[in-house]
């Protein structure tokens, strides 16, 4: 008689262990200073740095790093800011030095590079909706897949030989022919690995990059597309975001859509296609079913192995009393360290970030080595 185990019995076996490499926050302000109530081009370029902008507060990641352990930042910028030039549109190639502080962090952490465009450049005066849509030959002012993947390539020779840094393609592209962004992106992995750089590279998704949209939209579904592109060193991994709001922006603060459910199909695509998945942004307000969301979200990625990696969304040193997502527009702070909400009460960072998200940074992360999708040796900072 083949044996059955009962439910009890299943529970009690140890739960798969997958391994989280990498663990960390979003740090949002390098895209800041562009956005104009009156859609106004050119509002904010280049801007001032330290003032109209800025990428990270050291004290701020030195918090993150010392207190919470955590050994991966995603440092957002503007495409138009590390231009030297642009000019009807057109996306010109870095030149030497580039016009802005480097997005760096320390030689301790490792960093994802972040052009925060959506898959537009131009104008990003009323982001995520305006500019030229990078690819369009339909359009005579839009840049060239061609320049988009020089600008890869020049920036990937530049932090070739860095091991700390991931190339984070784009920031949710939308509203576009997947064919567009596939095309985009594979010529932007060519250049890259052409610059004779073998860092880590994340691939987006169309449709805002959501997890729980992957495998729908028929023909113009992630899933009928993501998975040809083609890395020479397999060094690839998946961008994916997941909000848990009613509509997924992170625009609300009731947390009704079950992350869990909802990441099962782009999971299961994942494992068919032999891929990791990062989840670089996610988050949720501080009302009891968001925080009991967030942290099923985290055990399900530590539970899957199909999950290398996450960011929450976001931190950084310009969002004051504003709030990157999930509140309806109240002033509740930010992950920041130290933040606080326009009331002076606690911000994000101690409502959500310090009880719930901190809480699963693994005490085990790779602080050593290249980031690879097929790990490294990690170990607890010491």
């Amino acid at each position: 008689m083949k044996f059955s185990p009962t439910l009890a019995a299943l529970a009690a076996l140890p739960a798969t262990s997958a391994t989280i490499y990498f663990a960390g926050v979003a740090q949002s302000s390098g895209e800041f200073g562009a956005w104009s109530p009156t859609q106004t081009r050119g509002t904010g370029l280049p801007g001032r740095f330290g003032v109209d902008y800025a990428f990270i507060s050291t004290s701020g990641v030195d918090t993150m790093i010392d207190s919470h352990k955590v050994n991966l930042h995603r440092v957002a910028f503007l495409l138009e800011r590390i231009l030297h030039h642009h000019h009807q549109g057109r996306l010109y190639v870095l030149s030497s030095p580039p016009p802005s502080p480097s997005p760096s962090l320390t030689s301790e952490t490792d960093a994802i590079l972040d052009p925060h465009n959506y898959m537009r450049y131009n104008d990003p005066s009323s982001q995520p909706f305006s500019g030229s849509v990078i690819g369009n030959t339909s359009d005579p002012t839009a840049a060239t897949t061609a320049q988009f993947a020089a600008f890869w390539g020049e920036l990937a020779s530049r932090f070739k030989t860095n091991e700390k840094v991931l190339f984070g393609l784009m920031n949710e592209p939308h509203s576009m022919p997947s064919r567009l962004v596939f095309s985009n992106l594979q010529a932007a992995i060519t250049a890259i690995r052409a610059a004779g750089a073998n860092n880590m590279i994340l691939t987006p998704g169309n449709a805002w990059s959501g997890g729980h949209y992957w495998t729908k939209g028929g023909d113009e579904a992630n899933s009928k597309w993501i998975h040809k592109l083609v890395d020479p060193i397999k060094n690839l991994a998946v961008d994916i975001h997941e909000y848990l709001d009613e509509d997924f922006s992170g625009g609300h603060t009731a947390c009704t859509q079950d992350p869990v459910a909802n990441l099962a199909g782009v999971t299961g695509w994942l494992r068919e296609h032999g891929l990791k998945g990062f989840v670089t942004e996610f988050g949720g307000s501080n009302t009891t079913e968001c925080k009991l969301m967030l942290e099923g979200m985290l055990g399900y990625m530590e539970e899957n192995e199909e999950y290398i990696g996450w960011t929450a969304w976001a931190a950084g040193p310009f969002w004051g009393v504003n709030s990157p997502c999930c509140t309806d527009q109240r002033q509740l702070g930010s992950l920041e360290p130290g933040s606080r909400a326009a009331d002076g009460g606690p911000g994000l960072y101690d409502s959500v970030w310090v009880p719930v998200i901190a809480k699963r940074v693994p005490g085990r992360l790779q602080w050593d080595g290249p980031a690879n999708v097929t790990g490294g040796v990690v170990r607890e900072r010491v």
